[in-house]
């Protein structure tokens, strides 16, 4: 998939830094994700993959640095060279844009798949029932599960879930998608339907940034893969290229014993 040129990046990080107490966990990110890329983060456990995808929707505050979505910073108002942080609520407001799924479904579990869809388009932007049902429908039947509209999360297989999950996501129209390992907790021959709803949205040019153990669906449809280790990129190219003929010995490692 081609991505085209533009001026302003969907994501830019600069020098990023984010620690937990001692713990410095990420340490001086720098990268871009450009409008409609899809953007694989790979790298072992506690290489800092998820807190960076945390820290673009400010979830978690950066120590120091710059991060950008679509050109405004995230969590913060710079006048002159002082950072002054925005209110919850003005964050929250700029949160709308930027959807996230989570290794875990985190689906309510009293409501159906379509309540589960409905409920931030009705609650946070104060649309009508009717505008986010009929949005809601559409995005089911998306993701392949127009005829489980009515069911809960306790009826559906994990991956059902999952894909429950993404249409709740993409119902708020996010201009960005973030996936923090959509996969890893999904029985292997659930993979595949989830894989596939992600691919259908990069093809219809979703920006989207995915931390994935799924080395295939990063070569197939990624524009952009980053290995991470210990808080710092260590490598980024073109998936293909990173997969097949990585330049760095802790890539060459790392990829040894996934592929």
């Amino acid at each position: 998939m081609s991505t085209p040129q533009t001026s302003q990046p969907m994501v830019k990080a600069e020098a990023v830094h984010k620690s937990f107490g001692p713990a410095h966990i990420l340490k001086g990110i720098d990268l871009e994700v450009a409008p409609r890329e899809v953007f694989c983060l790979i790298g072992p456990s506690g290489s800092g993959k998820s807190t960076f995808l945390r820290c673009i929707n400010h979830l978690e505050k950066i120590n120091s640095g710059r991060l950008w979505v679509d050109g405004e910073l995230v969590g913060y108002r710079q006048k002159g060279d002082k950072l002054h942080e925005l209110k919850d609520k003005e964050v929250a407001a700029k949160r709308r844009d930027i959807g996230m799924v989570f290794q875990r479904f985190n689906l309510f579990p009293h409501m159906t798949a379509l309540e589960n869809v409905i409920e931030a388009p009705v609650m946070v932007k104060g649309e009508s029932k009717a505008v986010a049902r009929e949005r809601a429908v559409g995005l089911l039947d998306r993701v392949g599960l127009g005829d489980k509209a009515g069911s809960y999360p306790s009826q559906l297989s994990g991956g059902q879930q999952q894909r429950v999950a993404i249409a709740r996501a993409l119902a708020m129209e996010p201009k960005l998608m973030l996936f923090d390992e959509p996969t890893s907790a999904l029985d292997p021959e659930l993979v595949g339907d989830v894989l596939d709803v992600m691919r259908g949205l990069a093809e219809d040019g979703m920006t989207m940034i995915v931390v994935t153990h799924e080395m295939g669906f990063a070569r197939e449809v990624g524009d952009a893969l980053v290995f991470m280790d210990d808080g710092v990129v260590v490598e980024t190219g073109h998936p293909r290229d990173v997969l097949t003929n990585p330049q760095h010995d802790r890539t060459k490692a790392f990829l040894s014993k996934v592929l």
